[in-house]
């Protein structure tokens, strides 16, 4: 069954002035701060009945990325093919966020085969955006699992912006990930 879990885990906001002051706000900025993002993570697992080489075989085939993402992103690789994945493989793309054109860089910053890689967005629509990929064997099959670490812009207005628009979105895009691989490994 798989598991999704969108959780922020930015700083708790400063401790309210002790000088009596009831006028501001804790979790505002003060003259001479600066607004803090919150870090999110959002979390993805599921069990496929395939082997952990077969499995990590697929998902480090940079070409079943357009497989694993939905047909409304538009998602394209430009970089040429093939493409010898390893670390410091640097990996385009372009696709459409809500519809805005956009382009993607990321680096693959950790390449443990056939347990576990990370790619890394350099350039793109995300302040942060760490993606780790990890792959364990478990009950004659693979568990595989996402996590990611990412950061939102808005600046203050960062929270409505992640919970109308971005959550909603990941969420679908992680749903539609998750039925393609049922469907490849089912």
């Amino acid at each position: 069954m798989p598991l999704l879990s969108l959780r922020s885990s930015g700083e708790d906001p400063p401790p309210a002035d002790s000088s009596g002051d009831e006028q501001g706000r804790a979790d505002a900025p003060h003259l001479g701060q600066t607004w803090k993002m919150a870090k999110r993570i959002l979390e993805r697992e599921i069990w496929v009945p395939a082997s952990l080489e077969g499995v990590f075989e697929f998902f480090s085939d940079v070409r079943n990325l357009e497989k694993l993402t939905p047909a409304t992103l538009q998602f394209h690789i430009l970089t040429p093919m093939p493409l010898e994945m390893r670390a410091g493989t640097l990996i385009d793309y372009k696709l459409k966020l809500m519809g805005l054109p956009m382009r993607w860089r990321s680096e693959i910053t950790v390449w443990e085969p056939p347990h576990r890689f990370t790619d890394f967005q350099l350039k793109g629509p995300y302040k942060l955006w760490d993606h780790e990929h990890s792959f364990r064997e478990e009950r004659g099959g693979t568990v595989v699992s996402d996590r990611v670490e990412y950061e939102v812009a808005g600046w203050i207005l960062e929270p409505v912006i992640h919970a109308l628009l971005v959550a909603p979105q990941l969420e679908r895009i992680f749903d539609y990930r998750t039925k393609v691989i049922q469907e490849v490994f089912g």
